[in-house]
């Protein structure tokens, strides 16, 4: 019998989350399942009795958990977003905390576009449906939201510290340099509109942040030797 949503549910968009651990592990397969058809057959071609059957479960199974293939995409596109917004897998180091501000940028640059790289034929699916899709939008601005707050609030610690152009508006930059970034990913890692070495691409939109600040790494250097030199 398929599960009908409370009205708050309804309301906020939640799909049903079953309370037994068997339910919670047949949720996951569909989601999983989900994810691999979406990235073969993209999002309008995609059919729930293919990722029913991919989840080797019945097609009726399906309305348990989900009322259509939009609810459980946004599911599955939320998960992508989540992916590309955790933080680095390892601790950084003591010596990589002293990093100068190029080399934090190029490390913030590199950890996006690989991930964005690993995912990158459910990444198109996705820019195309955020087109329509008001929550899947709000998804992929969420995430644009995230990289543009904390570059903000970098570029400002930045000024103060005399390392980046302080006439430079700190809101604006990280709008236009994170949309550069996130561009970029889609026209080279989903549209094929050219190809490009993945070391240079990250050295180039790494400088380009760094000249748009204009960023004095040699000041950067100096300061950093004095705060080791304590």
């Amino acid at each position: 019998m398929a599960h009908v949503a409370s009205t708050e549910e309804a309301a906020a968009g939640a799909s049903y989350v079953p309370r037994s651990r068997k339910g919670a592990k047949t949720r996951a397969r569909l989601i999983e399942a989900a994810k691999e058809v979406f990235e073969r057959d993209g999002f309008l071609d995609a059919r729930i009795a293919d990722i029913a059957d991919t989840a080797k479960l019945a097609a009726g199974s399906f309305y348990h958990y989900f009322d259509s293939k939009e609810e459980i995409f946004r599911e599955v596109a939320q998960g992508q977003e989540e992916r590309l917004t955790a933080p680095a897998e390892t601790a950084p180091a003591e010596a990589d905390r002293d990093a100068s501000a190029l080399e934090r940028i190029r490390r913030a640059n590199r950890r996006y576009l690989e991930r964005y790289r690993d995912e990158a034929a459910l990444m198109g699916v996705i820019e195309q449906v955020s087109r329509y899709d008001e929550h899947v939008n709000a998804a992929r601005m969420a995430t644009m939201k995230h990289f543009v707050e904390r570059a903000e609030v970098s570029i400002r610690r930045l000024q103060r510290e005399g390392v980046a152009d302080k006439r430079i508006n700190p809101s604006m930059a990280a709008d236009a340099l994170g949309a550069m970034v996130a561009r970029f990913a889609e026209l080279w890692l989903v549209q094929d509109y050219r190809e490009y070495d993945f070391d240079e691409a990250v050295e180039q939109l790494t400088l380009l942040w760094g000249n748009a600040l204009g960023l004095k790494e040699e000041a950067d250097a100096k300061r950093l030797g004095r705060r080791r030199a304590r």
